[in-house]
């Protein structure tokens, strides 16, 4: 295991800054928190850590919508603070990755400020998906596109005149418009944006919404009816497109030129690395993704839809372990993180084969048997440790943290919440705060 490369075999730990650590007092996590806490880390015996957005936002989706990729808001520290967390990191043995999202900023970004100032036809407005609406006044959508926090994936703007003008498309928040990743602007930006963090010593990204990126020719109307993780996948115009790939083989030879350059730090085991977030199925289409030239690792998020069975686990380990196995890649195993409901609590529930979760639980649901969920979670992050490749550790996993199930409607936070109608809960029980002792 040795002659391998670090990344093949790696625990990787993801830390949600807002709720990790508070060095100041305020009520919010932030970098110097986080450096006060990675001798955990480092005791726990984890090789990396993975940060959750950091950057500026206006936080309208705790910062997976970002005003500047290339800076720290306030609200988490400053650039000397992130220096000062890799330092003591790599001090202690331990490589940092960074979340990287590619696929949309957020509408306070200067790009789209101009963009908006600039007005149809503009190669401000080429930077985004900017369209026509259909109809006798262009007041309908482009297409029938939904947002994945739910209602229309597409805003009307009003134009600098005060006439009401194109649409623009957001897949997530209304905040958060998409770039048009067929502009080479764009992929020359999101390039500058990893050579800024490469040159400030990360070890890698995991990419957010991996599969997105790249939408159909013509933003055709899609079948509603699909499920966006499912078999059907590369049958929704907006996912797993197959440009996507050579979005992924550049970032790969971008990332292989700084190989070397911190040998001082980790000899020859040095190479920088590339995690996406693809929710992609069958397997053998999520594998396309860790091709030699293409990314080093893929959340097998099969692994964690799969229920509390064991024939289905057995069934989905070697599905994706042979699909892996198909392009000489490891495969990346995780339970939790912060976009589902963690393991601890949803394999308490008396129907565990509903596994997966995002929308949440409140106080009014079923609330889960807190011990069994803790058996059954230590049962799967011990066999998940067991299996061959990577793993990843959401914060607070190895307490058996579970989710705040009975969080009031009035503390909520994420967008989900609101543009669901008050249908689906959101995110919000498995981002809490982790329960450091006062010592």
């Amino acid at each position: 295991m040795s002659n391998q490369p670090w990344w093949r075999h790696a625990v990787i730990y993801q830390v949600y800054p807002r709720s990790w650590a508070d060095a100041d007092g305020d009520g919010i996590g932030d970098l110097p928190g986080i450096t006060s806490r990675l001798e955990h880390l480092a005791d726990l015996g984890v090789d990396a850590l993975w940060l959750s957005p950091f950057y500026v936002s206006p936080q309208n989706d705790a910062g997976y919508d970002v005003a500047d990729f290339r800076d720290v808001d306030p609200l988490f520290g400053t650039l000397d603070d992130f220096d000062a967390l890799v330092e003591r990191a790599h001090g202690l043995g331990l490589r940092v990755i960074v979340d990287v999202v590619p696929n949309h900023s957020s509408s306070e970004h200067p790009w789209f400020q101009a963009a908006l100032a600039a007005g149809p036809g503009s190669a401000e407005r080429a930077r985004y998906v900017f369209r026509p609406g259909q109809g006798p006044d262009r007041s309908e959508p482009p297409n029938n596109w939904i947002s994945n926090f739910g209602g229309s994936a597409w805003t009307r703007v009003t134009e600098a005149d005060g006439t009401p003008g194109e649409w623009y498309l957001h897949l997530f928040d209304v905040t958060q418009p998409d770039f048009d990743w067929t502009n080479p602007e764009v992929r020359e930006e999101l390039h500058s944006v990893l050579r800024f963090w490469l040159d400030r010593g990360v070890d890698g990204f995991r990419i957010d919404v991996a599969h997105g990126l790249i939408k159909a020719d013509g933003l055709p109307d899609a079948d509603l009816l699909l499920d966006t993780v499912g078999s059907h996948t590369r049958l929704l115009p907006m996912w797993d497109q197959p440009e996507v790939h050579d979005v992924y083989r550049s970032w790969r030879t971008l990332v292989e030129g700084y190989a070397g350059s911190l040998a001082d730090l980790w000899g020859q085991d040095d190479d920088r690395m590339l995690c996406g977030e693809a929710w992609v199925e069958p397997a053998h289409a999520l594998a396309q993704y860790v091709r030699p030239d293409e990314l080093h690792q893929t959340f097998n998020f099969s692994f964690l839809l799969t229920p509390w069975d064991a024939p289905a686990l057995r069934d989905a380990i070697g599905r994706s372990l042979e699909s892996a196995a198909d392009v000489g890649a490891p495969q990346t195993w995780v339970l939790s993180n912060h976009d589902v409901v963690r393991h601890a609590t949803r394999l308490g529930r008396s129907d565990a084969t509903r596994v997966v979760d995002t929308e949440g639980i409140g106080p009014d649901d079923e609330q889960p048997d807190a011990e069994l969920g803790l058996r059954r979670a230590r049962a799967a992050t011990t066999l998940m440790l067991a299996l061959p490749g990577s793993a990843y550790l959401y914060q607070g996993e190895e307490l058996g943290l579970p989710d705040a199930t009975e969080l009031p409607t009035d503390v909520l936070q994420d967008p989900t919440w609101e543009l669901s109608g008050h249908e689906r809960r959101g995110r919000d029980g498995c981002r809490v705060p982790v329960p450091w002792e006062s010592t």
